[in-house]
């Protein structure tokens, strides 16, 4: 489950005018934050606020699983979590630098998230959940910079001062379909606690993240928990509905029977791009998406293969005119824009290897015709990795990741951004085009129940498709809470 948030107030430092020193003073004083709630280890946590069946924080804290088991007994669920991310990167070469170039100069930001999710039992396997969020902070040159962008906690409208907003409300209802109830607790923090028939379909309706239902991984896909960049949480060429701060309204339908399962929704896209407003015509702007899910096993081990394919249809531009438009030096390209359908598909596979050791691989691709809209600049994604815990050194707790991803773009799209064109997330002025890759690896140490801190660390290659610019590394170090 991606995108639920309370922040840590650190404010925004900008190493070139503070010194690389101050990029460790942040991050100590981060690890030092958490190392006050020290006690006993716990699992590592997933998800908007950490798996149900699993200790949290309210484990620590003498009657509150108690009092919160009432709460729920009674139809009342509320659970919650922060996230504290402080990101930095250090000098790199740049020759040049455009309108939307990640900064060459030492720099440090910092974001930090809250949510509560709410809910209420309305009647027999139907519920409504709201989830109030709280945001502040900023990603590296605000967003902008790189496709594979680093910090997935780093929405596209940062901001100084606390945001608060309604990141979700929906309603749900199960059916069941079988009287057999799932072998585990379906591990969804958004969902009361209680076992479920494992054959079932599920309809939500409301406001929404896409990727509460779509492109999951058990080893990548939650940027609170493992790997922080954008391209490791999600296929990065499939252009997934969402507003610039990552939610959107639709309506899912979801078939599973414990080893397949179907999921279709439609949503709402956002009248421009990387657009804060949806838009509402929704006869002529929408998504599509349906995923197929396959699970198995090789001896004792699970897989998963997901198949994703989509038509996202919104206001815009093909990247063709738009070129001719940069050209002739045309400032308004209002009048470029219809209304386009883009073709999406990703393949997404998980398999357990060993107890300790999964692995992971995503690939992604869009027709590359018009503009990307949503989530980033990218054409074509491959993405792979691994995820190891402690037990071999007596740290079950924790977890080791190491990932990549590699992305590019269409002929067509290059020749915009050679052209000097700038995109919603991507543009430095001109391009001397090479498919852009992103390494990433962290360590995730389990504090106590329902506290986890991460140091992460990452290097992009090409940043922006620009092989003129770059390499980039950065540090990371994140601290998760979750009740």
């Amino acid at each position: 489950m991606p995108r639920i948030p309370f922040r840590l107030g650190l404010g925004r430092l900008g190493l070139g005018r503070l010194g690389l020193g101050h990029l460790g003073l942040e991050l100590g004083g981060l690890a030092l934050a958490a190392l006050w709630l020290l006690a006993a280890p716990a699992q590592a946590q997933r998800g908007t606020a950490g798996p149900i069946n699993q200790p949290n924080l309210d484990a620590a804290i003498e009657g509150a699983e108690e009092w919160l088991a009432r709460r729920e007994a009674e139809g009342w669920l509320l659970r919650g979590q922060f996230t504290g991310v402080v990101q930095g990167n250090s000098r790199f070469r740049s020759p040049y630098r455009g309108e939307n170039s990640l900064s060459p100069k030492f720099a440090v930001e910092n974001t930090q998230s809250i949510d509560l999710v709410l809910g209420r039992r309305l009647w027999h396997n139907a519920e409504v959940i709201a989830v109030p969020s709280l945001t502040r902070g900023f990603g590296l040159s605000n967003a902008r910079g790189a496709a594979a962008f680093p910090n997935n906690e780093a929405f596209r409208l940062g901001s100084n001062d606390p945001y608060a907003f309604m990141s979700r409300l929906f309603v749900r209802q199960t059916i069941d379909l079988s009287a057999d109830a799932a072998t585990a607790q379906d591990p969804d923090p958004m969902r009361f606690t209680g076992a479920l028939a494992r054959e079932r379909i599920t309809i939500t309706a409301g406001k929404v993240s896409v990727w509460d239902f779509f492109d999951d991984n058990r080893y990548a896909h939650d940027a609170r928990s493992q790997f922080l960049n954008w391209a490791m949480v999600g296929a990065g060429a499939v252009d997934y509905a969402a507003d610039a701060r990552g939610f959107t309204n639709g309506v899912v339908l979801e078939w599973e029977n414990g080893r397949n399962a179907i999921r279709t929704g439609g949503f709402m896209v956002a009248r421009q791009a990387n657009g804060l407003s949806l838009d509402t015509r929704i006869s002529q702007a929408w998504q599509w998406l349906t995923q197929f899910e396959q699970a198995w096993a090789i001896g004792a081990r699970p897989g998963v293969v997901r198949l994703i394919g989509g038509l996202s249809r919104t206001r815009s531009a093909t990247w063709a005119r738009l070129t001719n438009a940069v050209q002739d030096g045309m400032a308004d390209t209002e009048g470029l824009r219809a209304y386009r359908t883009k073709t999406m598909a990703g393949l997404n596979l998980e398999q357990e290897i060993t107890d300790s050791l999964g692995v992971f691989a995503r690939l992604g691709w869009n027709d590359g015709r018009a503009q990307n809209w949503m989530f980033t600049e990218m054409d074509w994604s491959a993405s792979a990795g691994l995820a190891l815990n402690g037990r071999g050194w007596g740290r079950a707790v924790d977890t080791v990741g190491a990932a990549f991803n590699v992305g590019g773009l269409t002929a067509v799209h290059r020749r915009f951004l050679e052209a000097g064109g700038i995109g919603f997330i991507t543009g430095d002025g001109r391009l001397r085009y090479a498919p852009e890759i992103a390494v990433e690896t962290y360590y995730d140490i389990g504090l106590a129940p329902g506290l986890n801190l991460a140091a992460n660390a990452q290097l992009l290659v090409n940043p922006a498709y620009n092989a003129d610019r770059g390499p980039v590394p950065l540090l990371a170090l994140r601290l998760h809470a979750a009740f």
